[in-house]
């Protein structure tokens, strides 16, 4: 259930923009993306779904926050840690499901697992399992799309480890360079993996470091929703009017371990419930609560329609069948079938 803090009255008077109807489907769905992923950790659990398993929890904020500032034309690359990306961008929690039990009815027809969801329909444009190799793929979409003389823009997620990769450096050159209808969003988690970001970055001002290429930059807090969003549609909009690309790093926190082969020893147990505390889901709850559109019924009912929800879409995808086997090589290159 949503943990309950004491609630800040003043913020709530000055954090109440976008109206009760808007605030509360951003909070159905960070609780939404919360309980897929608490889900995942059973089935992860009882042996259903296998392989790496990277889990958002604690940083819902910022899928919920950036996808409210992007239409249906924009194209979407991320992480391989995209569950809550994939969801709040409109991929079914069934096909989610399917593809992590590597069902022919998941969004990649069980070939990618959890680190690769696709899906074109929506231009959800994976799910990259290596660290900063969905960057090059994002400046592409957003080049084909300023040369098609199309509006839409391209949104790259990409963590702080990204940042300290080639591939960032030469992304952020290119399209600075190139003026491309490009938001970068870093999800700075303060971890790459297991390496602290001091450790890691000597400037640890990731949006000071990005505006030395050129680009448009600053910094927000990735756990407020409602911070997140303003930011992401303030960028957008500026990258729609031809403000070139802009660079947002939202500061966030993973309340789990880097994946579910990781025992987590390199953090401060202090540290991670000092985090909790900042829940992104229990200071909008607690916002909504002290401006009266939210009340204790409210939350239940949210939880009890969102259980409702994913119970029915784990038994729709488990009845999803296997890929057949003389299936296997379809979508796959032979070198029998390259030109000579």
């Amino acid at each position: 259930m949503i943990r309950r803090t004491a609630a800040n009255p003043r913020r709530s008077r000055q954090r109440t923009a976008g109206g009760m109807d808007h605030q509360l489907a951003m909070l159905r769905e960070m609780v939404r993306i919360r309980r897929f992923e608490e889900r995942c950790v059973e089935l992860y659990s009882s042996g259903e779904i296998r392989g790496f398993v990277h889990l958002c929890i604690g940083e819902e904020a910022v899928s919920v926050g950036v996808n409210r500032a992007l239409t249906a034309e924009d194209s979407v690359v991320t992480t391989y840690r995209e569950h809550g990306h994939a969801l709040a961008r409109g991929v079914p929690a069934e096909a989610v499901f399917a593809e992590m039990l590597g069902r022919v009815t998941g969004c990649s027809r069980g070939r990618g697992g959890s680190m690769h969801l696709f899906d074109t329909a929506r231009r959800f444009y994976g799910g990259h399992g290596i660290v900063a190799g969905g960057l090059p793929v994002a400046a592409g979409l957003a080049l084909a799309a300023r040369m098609r003389g199309q509006p839409n823009l391209t949104c790259c997620f990409f963590g702080d480890g990204a940042f300290a990769e080639g591939e960032f450096h030469e992304t952020a050159n290119l399209a600075a360079l190139w003026d491309l209808p490009l938001l970068l969003i870093c999800e700075n988690n303060l971890y790459a993996m297991g390496t602290p970001l001091v450790r890691e970055h000597a400037q640890t001002d990731l949006a000071a470091r990005a505006a030395s290429y050129g680009l448009v930059a600053w910094a927000a807090d990735g756990m407020d929703v409602l911070a997140v969003e303003h930011a992401a549609r303030r960028a957008a909009r500026a990258v729609r009017e031809g403000g070139g690309p802009y660079f947002l790093e939202l500061r966030t926190y993973r309340f789990r371990a880097h994946s579910m082969y990781d025992p987590d020893l390199y953090r401060d147990k202090t540290e991670i419930e000092q985090w909790k505390e900042r829940d992104p889901i229990t200071r909008l709850a607690d916002l909504m609560c002290a401006d009266g559109s939210l009340d204790g019924h409210g939350l239940e009912l949210i939880e009890k329609e969102i259980a409702d929800e994913l119970d029915q879409a784990v038994d729709r995808a488990r009845e999803g069948g296997l890929e057949p086997a003389e299936d296997l090589l379809r979508f796959v290159r032979s070198p029998a079938s390259e030109p000579s």
